[in-house]
């Protein structure tokens, strides 16, 4: 008992500490956002400073795809920092400030997690929070219809929460898997795979060059984000994994050519090929 309670008293001095940093840098944004401030902070908006966020996202991703943990804290405090000055731009125009986007987040985590939270059964593994979390976005969704349907508007579309700033793969992945929670989904991943062939067989049957291949080839690669998610496999996570083992191949390559004396680019696709297999293996 005694060693539970020294956990607790450990995890509660924890959040203490985190609640105090976190206001420390709340108010090191505000005095930055002052009259007196940083004229480089004052004069930002959500626009201007839009790109920042998803390039500091980026940067952490890195950290965790290389297991950087040192620099992964730096970075998250990037990601964090982008937040918070979002968050007091939004209070100096009068939107919102940063206890209502923590408020509200707060309240969707609750309200998404009735496994842990709510009155529903516990989880048996995480496809089926994956289902959980469906089921109540959808449910979120008909209150927010229900709500324009009596203001007389237009409701949301059901893809209208997907970003159109998202990468392309995942991007495709969302807008496929909402889709699939109201039923318009392939029963069997061998009826996607069908599908990936009738798409490739359009694509093929364009002329090379032109816009209408280049659609199809788009339709290709959709096609295939479904193979992936109905395998349970992350499409963007997949392709950065082979782009990064590409890369470090590539790397090897130049490292061995390097070693040679010679220069890759003068190297024959024979000899470029016979190096790659010899990296590989």
């Amino acid at each position: 008992m005694a060693n539970a309670n020294e956990g607790a008293g450990r995890d509660l001095s924890t959040l203490v500490d985190a609640r105090e940093e976190l206001q420390s840098l709340v108010q090191t944004i505000w005095r930055l956002r002052q009259p007196d401030g940083c004229p480089w902070d004052r004069k930002q908006t959500h626009a201007s400073i839009a790109k920042n966020m998803i390039e500091e996202a980026y940067e952490a991703v890195d950290c965790i795809e290389d297991d950087d943990v040192a620099h992964l804290c730096e970075e998250l405090g990037d990601v964090l920092m982008q937040v918070v000055l979002h968050a007091q731009i939004a209070a100096d125009a009068g939107e919102f400030t940063m206890a209502d986007v923590a408020h509200d987040i707060d309240e969707k985590l609750i309200r998404r997690h009735p496994h842990v939270f709510g009155e529903h059964a516990a989880a048996s593994d995480a496809d089926e929070v994956l289902d959980i979390w469906d089921q109540v976005k959808l449910a979120e969704k008909e209150a927010r219809d229900a709500d324009a349907a009596a203001a007389e508007e237009r409701p949301a579309g059901l893809l209208d929460g997907v970003p159109h700033s998202l990468p392309a793969l995942m991007q495709a992945q969302k807008v496929s898997r909402k889709a699939a929670a109201v039923g318009f989904e392939w029963d069997t991943v061998a009826d996607v795979w069908d599908k990936v062939a009738e798409e490739r067989a359009e694509f093929e049957r364009e002329e090379p060059g032109s816009d209408a291949r280049e659609m199809e080839f788009g339709d290709l690669l959709f096609a295939l984000v479904n193979v992936a998610r109905k395998e349970g496999i992350d499409a963007e996570s997949a392709l950065r994994a082979s782009t990064a083992k590409f890369r470090a191949r590539w790397a090897a390559m130049e490292d061995i050519a390097f070693e040679r004396g010679i220069a890759l680019e003068s190297l024959s696709t024979a000899e470029l090929n016979e190096l790659w297999d010899d990296i590989k293996h």
